[in-house]
């Protein structure tokens, strides 16, 4: 792959007028391109994401839907937001969908506004298991404002205790269950989520912010068949703007609306808007499907290889876009891997394990992702060797600099953002 970096629209514009803040830019490409990216929750959009969101949409205050705004001149930016509408219900096989949602937090904050009221019971991931900060985390509105029950994984197979999840259910009686997660690297059964959620008479929401992504590819099973409320993000492996979501079943679709306008949040940013429909349309070429593929099978690769050097994989592998690797055996904390691996030019994160011994600012654990290195075009031949790579920064730390050489090999023949890309 040759070319010259992309920088994104009218960048030379920029340079003229504000060439403080265009030196940020140039600096934010030059670390991408100077490093292997292995953050799960990350990936590259396409130039023309990026051409969206430069866009003169921004401009247009919307407040309201499609031909139902609350300002005049909007006949235009509800093109763009029937598109995204009608690409996502295309793309998911869903009923509705709103497009609006700034991130995946308000996405679900929408969610809970349209199907709780404040004080209602919840079943939801524990976020030392794998689940998220909205799933009932007390330091977060979602556990401030409903009673969570939490379930997690067993102890023995790191695995979701199903069993567990249905006894929860019988004995606490939640208004909604929710499932997804952000650091559980495998498949999650949504077909038991939505049978224990009949025999209790619940609401099923799946928050699948992460493996949207692969869904939308067919390279893992939806969870749209099962869920009455699907939220999600655009920014993961669905390589589309930062932004969120929201699928729901023609039953929800008014209250799911309301819920996000007017009550959670006011205009939609009709530039973002317009960037999730290019995604959306991106999603649906058959190439896609073969990208998505692709991710799960350099997540495999990765965590074999980091598996092969004595970095013991959570539940022992991955079905999805990333794996969560357990440090312990090798004495270093996952903040400390982070350090040595940003040393060696990769970056990846640290992240809680089940029952960890460790805080979260500590942790015994690292989280590695797929999405980024497979858009720049690296397969599991290449994945291995990242996998080599990162055990030896971890390992080793007095060895970075060669790391870093070995990195720089790799990313002269896979760079994000050329001018061919």
């Amino acid at each position: 792959m040759g070319g010259e970096p992309y920088y994104g629209p009218d960048f030379g514009l920029l340079q003229r007028q504000d060439p403080e803040l265009a030196q940020v830019l140039l600096d934010e490409l030059e670390r991408v391109r100077g490093g292997i990216q292995l953050i799960a929750s990350e990936n590259f959009t396409s130039p023309a994401v990026l051409a969206a969101l430069g866009s003169t949409l921004t401009n247009k205050y919307a407040e309201g839907y499609p031909g139902r705004r609350y300002y005049g001149g909007c006949e235009v930016v509800d093109r763009a937001e029937r598109l995204a509408i009608e690409r996502a219900r295309t793309l998911f096989g869903a009923e509705h969908a709103n497009v609006q949602p700034h991130s995946g937090a308000s996405a679900n904050l929408a969610a809970y506004a349209a199907l709780l009221q404040p004080g209602d019971t919840m079943l939801a991931m524990a976020l030392p298991h794998g689940g998220h900060l909205t799933h009932g985390s007390k330091v977060n509105f979602s556990g401030r404002w409903f009673d969570v029950v939490s379930y997690g994984v067993r102890r023995d197979t790191e695995l979701i205790d199903y069993d567990e999840v249905r006894d929860l259910a019988l004995r606490h009686q939640p208004k909604l269950i929710v499932c997804g997660a952000t650091a559980y690297p495998r498949l999650i059964d949504f077909s038991v989520f939505r049978g224990i959620a009949d025999e209790v008479g619940a609401w099923l929401m799946a928050d699948v912010a992460h493996p949207i992504g692969l869904m939308a590819g067919g390279a893992i099973p939806s969870a749209v068949p099962y869920a009455d409320v699907v939220t999600f993000t655009t920014h993961k492996a669905l390589r589309g703007p930062r932004g969120g979501a929201i699928l729901c079943t023609e039953e929800l679709a008014g209250k799911i609306d309301r819920a996000v306008f007017p009550f959670i949040q006011g205009g939609p940013l009709m530039h973002v808007v317009a960037a999730k429909a290019v995604a959306f349309a991106e999603a649906m070429r058959p190439e896609f499907a073969d990208y998505t593929r692709q991710v799960v099978a350099n997540a495999r690769a990765l965590t074999e290889a980091l598996a092969g050097q004595g970095m013991r994989p959570v539940s022992g592998g991955t079905d999805t876009h990333l794996a969560l690797i357990d440090l312990r055996d090798l004495n270093v904390s996952g903040a400390e891997a982070e350090r040595r691996c940003a040393a060696a030019g990769i970056t990846l994160n640290r992240n809680v394990i089940p029952y960890d011994p460790e805080p979260p600012s500590i942790t015994s654990g690292i989280r590695v992702g797929t999405p980024c290195v497979t858009t720049q075009g690296m397969g599991p031949q290449e994945l291995k060797e990242v996998g080599t790579l990162v055990t030896r920064a971890v390992r080793h730390p007095a060895g970075a600099g060669e790391v870093r050489e070995r990195v720089s090999a790799l990313l002269a023949i896979h760079q994000p953002y050329l001018s061919e890309y």
